[in-house]
């Protein structure tokens, strides 16, 4: 069985009629960027030592996240990922990207951590 197919949990039913509900993913309401809560901070953990940047507290759909971590990444010159709520950037970056993130109308960011 695919994991496509694969319901979770088991469903006993005596209905004829029933029919088994799938469960959907929601898109998160996208907040305007003035409302927005967004924490920057470094992290070094399970990174092996290296240093990177990470944005948390983005309250919207998955394509905007990535949309945004798309804009963060070319205005520093770096790689990272958008994914799970979160945006990594490669290396200590903070103080810029909140800047960027203040100049595009984040207004409630913060840098977080040492």
């Amino acid at each position: 069985m695919s994991k496509k197919n694969k319901r979770i949990g088991t469903v006993y039913s005596t209905n004829p009629d029933f029919e088994f509900e799938y469960e959907s993913e929601q898109e998160a309401d996208l907040l305007p960027p003035q409302q927005q809560k967004l924490r920057v901070s470094i992290d070094r953990k399970q990174r092996k030592g290296k240093e990177v940047t990470l944005i948390s507290g983005f309250v919207g759909p998955e394509d905007d996240l990535k949309e945004l971590g798309k804009f963060l990444k070319s205005k520093c010159g770096v790689g990272g990922s958008a994914k799970d709520g979160e945006i990594i950037v490669q290396g200590n970056q903070r103080d810029k990207i909140v800047e960027l993130l203040k100049a595009e109308g984040y207004t409630q960011t913060k840098a977080s951590g040492g």
